[in-house]
């Protein structure tokens, strides 16, 4: 075989490992599916701890195995295509002030709502519907929120937690404060 055969072949060769290293890969995960199959059929306890164990086991070499057959450049493309899908879901800096104003009720109202549940419960019995949906709402609501706030907000709750961080307002500097 001269070079220019060996290059014909190559993706050819490298395209089945992807598509093999791709289905492991998706294996994986799907097999996490067993765990509330299990719960659900009505397996023990016990049981469905030993398959949890399991699969997080079988999952981590089955990863190991994906990278394996995919190959340094398979792996790096699949990255490629996960975390180009996740740049996507990123926020974007700045929101303009509907937006802004939308993502702060939807940050405060869950956790208005939270904070004053066990009150309500206390002085007004069976007013409030405790069911989990509305609770799974106001949680998926309150994620959402710093989505919609968009990454501004992410580095405002970010410098919480940062002690030295300062407060410096855009609108002062243009007028010489």
């Amino acid at each position: 075989m001269t070079d220019v055969n060996i290059k014909a072949e190559a993706p050819a060769a490298s395209e089945w490992r992807f598509k093999l290293g791709m289905f492991i890969f998706v294996f994986a995960f799907a097999l996490w599916l067993l765990v509330p199959l299990a719960a659900s059929s009505g397996a023990s306890s016990a049981r469905v701890a030993a398959l949890t164990g399991g699969i997080f086991v079988a999952n981590k070499v089955l990863i190991l195995a994906c990278i394996a057959v995919m190959g340094k450049a398979g792996f790096v493309q699949l990255k490629a295509m996960v975390f180009g899908y996740a740049k996507g879901l990123a926020p974007r800096e700045t929101v303009g002030p509907t937006r802004h104003a939308v993502g702060l009720a939807m940050f405060c109202l869950p956790l208005v709502s939270a904070m004053l549940e066990p009150y309500v419960d206390q002085f007004w019995p069976g007013l409030r519907p405790n069911i989990w949906q509305l609770q799974a709402l106001g949680d998926a609501m309150l994620i959402a929120s710093f989505f919609v706030l968009g990454g501004d907000f992410w580095s405002k709750i970010r410098a919480l937690f940062v002690r030295t961080a300062k407060v410096l307002d855009t609108r002062d500097a243009g007028m010489g404060v």
